[in-house]
């Protein structure tokens, strides 16, 4: 198993922009495919974005389609998500998670969890 450290959140205005980083540790960061994940009070945990073991290949939710951006260092063993234009409905804990599947974001795919790293959009 992979370990995975979320940092980066905070509280922001609408309009605002955030990056979140995910630290990995314990197997080959490049083996798995990452993925960013978010769950909003009350609500269950949704896809946001995927990047392959390359970085070459990325996939994102319609919600953030356009404002989001997630990238990899494999150097570093981080994983990214840059988050613009964001708005008070993305306000959520947001996860990161590592697969070994070829996944397009299907919760069940994802066998490593970080603990999270709260946003807060602000009106």
């Amino acid at each position: 198993q992979v370990q995975l450290v979320e940092s980066g959140g905070g509280l922001v205005q609408a309009g605002g922009s955030l990056r979140l980083s995910c630290a990995a540790s314990g197997r080959t960061f490049s083996n798995y495919r990452m993925g960013w994940f978010r769950q909003a009070p009350g609500k269950e945990r949704e896809f946001v974005a995927v990047i392959s073991r390359s970085g070459g290949s990325t996939y994102y939710a319609d919600s953030v389609k356009g404002r989001f951006t997630i990238s990899r260092d494999n150097a570093k063993n981080t994983v990214y998500l840059q988050m613009n234009s964001l708005k008070p409905e993305d306000t959520a804990v947001y996860y990161c998670a590592a697969t070994n599947l070829f996944s397009r974001g299907s919760l069940a795919d994802f066998h490593s969890w970080g603990q999270g790293t709260r946003v807060t959009v602000s009106s």
